[in-house]
């Protein structure tokens, strides 16, 4: 391989690392955690687990993704909700039973922070 050749391979290696790193930087883990009972989200059950919730900086979309095992993942448009954390001070899904089927209705990322997640219900 030339020595022109290595250089635009190289350059071209280099541009793709960058867009990933720029495609994760605005990405935040909003929760990260043990879900102790199955829950719907939009008619999917998704069994007990481990879970992460992430959220675009600028975006009200949320990511809900399965660890390990558990491949489920799915994208929930979220409002801002103001008040305080049901669960005092730190992340937490909140899910609620609804028909006999828990649910996730909301989201909280800080004491003050909080996504409501209408296509739950």
């Amino acid at each position: 391989m030339s020595s022109t050749m290595r250089k635009v391979a190289l350059a071209a290696g280099l541009m793709l690392v960058g867009a990933a790193s720029t495609a994760r930087a605005g990405t935040s883990t909003i929760f990260e955690g043990n879900i102790p009972v199955p829950f719907v989200i939009r008619g999917v059950i998704f069994p007990a687990g481990r879970y992460m919730v992430e959220r675009e900086s600028s975006s009200s979309i949320l990511l809900i993704r399965g660890e390990k095992h558990n491949h489920l993942t799915a994208f929930l448009a979220a409002q801002p909700e103001a008040g305080p954390d049901p669960a005092g001070n730190g992340p937490v899904l909140i899910l609620k039973q609804i028909e006999g089927q828990y649910q996730l209705t909301s989201v909280w990322e800080s004491p003050g922070e909080g996504w409501d997640v209408k296509e739950a219900q």
